[in-house]
């Protein structure tokens, strides 16, 4: 599709929706008006039309709409284009104020933090740890972590399959206060890729054989020394010639038991074959420096208890 073709289909579609909400206006005017012209044969207001039922003793009569009602109706329509008017609802036309739903949040973050920031602020100078044991300030990094991150790491921080536990000491890219407040403000991405196509299945199986080994599980010792030659030229240089992986790069240590998408046979299969890729997003623009580091502070009281 060229750019001229882009331009003609999204023309088309601006007028016929603009097209499309104007008539359904006029429709709705025009059935009121229709339904409450007086008919030559109709009864007048008030008497029977001749429709019975149950042996006539139950009759239609003809009670037009209240006049106030009808007027409800006309209101609405009225509103209707007022409002298409005035805000935009007829294709890319803005409407007349110009409003969009970003200058909209723009403006009510702009009111919050007018109201809100210096709450923030008082905050920012001091450390985390000193943060950690402040009720005050863990109240109000505990409330940011319920809107903001509890939708993946869950409300008791415990985490889930693909997402850390913020709970114990077990940490991808270190448990510091720089650090954590660093993943908070500008996310990371994780990449472990998929050796299945490299390895084969002989291979998966030999690789994730060696893996459980140095978490201390029993498996069969032929195919884990056969794993260990392959880990030494695939993996070591993310995870360590020890397994103990890389904080830098993000790589979890192997010989703890801690798992991040699970630590059974199959998923560690599963994993050294499709690979893995974990997202955290950043909250810098989103939250801002003053809220992230009240989020670290609680999520370091979470795995440093006073």
């Amino acid at each position: 599709m060229t750019v001229n073709d882009f331009n003609f289909t999204s023309g088309f579609w601006n007028i016929w929706i603009a097209v499309l909400s104007l008539a359904n206006i006029f429709a709705c005017w025009w059935l009121i008006r229709w339904t409450s012209k007086k008919r030559p044969d109709e009864a007048a207001a008030g008497d029977v039309t001749g429709h019975s039922w149950d042996e006539g003793t139950l009759a239609e009569y003809n009670n037009p709409l209240p006049r106030w009602w009808l007027w409800l109706f006309y209101i609405t329509l009225v509103f209707s284009l007022g409002y298409l008017f005035l805000y935009p609802g007829l294709g890319t036309y803005r409407g007349y104020l110009n409003w969009t739903q970003q200058s909209q949040y723009a403006q009510e973050m702009q009111t919050a933090d007018q109201k809100y920031g210096p709450l923030f602020a008082r905050y920012a100078s001091q450390p985390i740890p000193e943060l950690a044991s402040n009720a005050d300030a863990l109240k109000i990094g505990q409330r940011l972590f319920v809107n903001y991150c509890a939708a993946c790491h869950g409300s008791d921080a415990g985490g889930g399959p693909g997402f850390p536990n913020l709970r114990d000491n077990d940490w991808l890219y270190g448990g510091d206060p720089d650090t954590l407040t660093a993943t908070i403000l500008d996310g990371r991405q994780a990449a472990m890729p998929a050796w299945g196509e490299v390895l084969g299945e002989k291979g998966v199986n030999e690789v994730a054989a060696y893996v459980q080994t140095l978490s201390g599980r029993q498996v069969d010792s032929a195919l884990a020394t056969a794993g260990k030659q392959h880990f030494t030229t695939y993996c070591t240089a993310c995870h360590g010639a020890d397994g103990k992986g890389n904080k830098a790069m993000g790589a979890p240590n192997l010989t703890d038991n801690t798992w991040l998408y699970g630590g059974s046979a199959g998923v560690i299969r599963q994993t050294i074959t499709r690979g893995r890729n974990g997202r955290m997003p950043a909250h810098r623009d989103f939250l801002g420096e003053d809220k992230v580091h009240l989020l670290a502070a609680y999520v370091y009281s979470l795995s440093h208890k006073p």
